[in-house]
């Protein structure tokens, strides 16, 4: 019997959340209900209430949680009723050719759950990415469930559900940083902040933080920075390379998305240097670079999804991380908010010293 809990919806393009009676079915093959106890609040959110992703309104949104597995569904043995767990928007299939030669982190065939959540009139929900996590529970794919050391604090878990994973993994997986390298982070919101954490944990010798806020770059020093650029200041290009000798980084991790700051990241790196764009751009962007110059540069130009991450190998050792005071997953909390507190986080979400509000249930 489907189960009635409260939930923010987002009814259209525009129009301030809303929390609202949903209904949640039981788990039917493959899937599990979730109670979910920490939800952060994302960019991607907001894009999805602005009409950013797509046009299927209403959505239920919420995506970067952490909770505890409630019931399961038919053939279902990833996890548990009571294990806790971070929730991914990235189930890989197992099947598809990434995952047949052994690259399940770029899964081309990544499912969620089949049955639909509701409001109470029975009108369809979208879930935002696939998990739709500002609610007291929500139905998943089992395969969306990563359990994890339940002595870690939900808010800051669930963080590597969404932002603090695809900024860590852009540094540590896509970047492959390595001890004593150069690392250059353009962009120091929550995203590039767990890119120089990443770096920072990865051993890298200089890390250099750019951003156009000051408090980003003071909070940016806190993450892993040894060096910060406000580029409103100076040439983030020159500063980079000033900073290494005259060489440029190792690896320039571009966490804005904008053509801009993307060919700052392109110039700031050393020959046969790394760029990874981590930031998202928006359809209408174009790019123009000098062929001559990405042939005689050398190196590589990578994009980063999600941190290149697979949740069943990288929550658990992050988790562990934390657990041992190496990875400061609670720095990235810079508030608490009930699920009635979503559209003013969505208001802060501007504010130079807001990494992340968290929804606590």
């Amino acid at each position: 019997m489907a189960q009635q809990v409260r939930g923010v919806v987002a009814r259209g393009k525009g129009e301030p959340v809303s929390v609202e009676t949903i209904l949640v079915p039981d788990p039917g093959p493959g899937e599990a209900v979730v109670k979910v106890q920490a939800c952060g609040v994302c960019h991607t959110d907001l894009h999805y209430r602005e009409g950013g992703i797509n046009d299927e309104f209403p959505f239920l949104l919420g995506h970067e949680a952490a909770g505890v597995v409630e019931s399961v569904g038919a053939g279902v043995t990833e996890v548990a009723p009571g294990d806790f767990v971070i929730l991914n928007w990235r189930a890989v299939c197992g099947q598809c050719r990434a995952c047949r030669r052994g690259r399940p982190w770029y899964c081309f065939d990544t499912h969620n759950a089949k049955q639909r959540m509701t409001l109470a009139d029975g009108t369809e929900l979208t879930p935002a990415l696939g998990i739709g996590a500002f609610a007291e529970k929500t139905l998943v794919a089992a395969g969306q469930c990563t359990k994890v050391d339940p002595a870690a604090s939900p808010a800051a878990a669930g963080l590597l559900g969404c932002g603090v994973m695809a900024g860590l993994g852009a540094a540590i997986n896509t970047g492959g940083v390595g001890r004593g390298d150069s690392v250059a982070v353009i962009g120091c919101g929550g995203v590039g902040g767990a890119a120089l954490m990443g770096a920072h944990l990865a051993g890298a010798a200089r890390i250099i933080a750019v951003d156009v806020d000051d408090r980003k770059l003071e909070t940016a020093r806190r993450l892993g920075a040894t060096h910060t650029v406000n580029s409103r200041a100076a040439d983030p290009v020159a500063a980079i390379r000033e900073l290494t000798g005259g060489h440029g980084a190792d690896v320039v991790i571009e966490a804005v998305g904008r053509p801009e700051t993307y060919q700052q990241a392109f110039y700031a790196r050393d020959l046969a240097g790394t760029v990874v764009l981590v930031g998202v751009p928006t359809p209408e962007m174009q790019l123009e670079l000098p062929l001559l110059d990405v042939f005689g540069r050398g190196g590589a130009l990578k994009s980063s999804w999600y941190g290149d991450c697979l949740p069943s190998r990288d929550f658990p050792m992050l988790i562990d991380l934390y657990l041992q005071g190496r990875l400061d997953l609670d720095a990235f909390v810079t508030g608490t908010t009930g699920l009635d507190g979503v559209e003013e986080a969505f208001a802060r979400m501007h504010g130079g010293d807001v990494l992340r509000t968290v929804v606590v249930l």
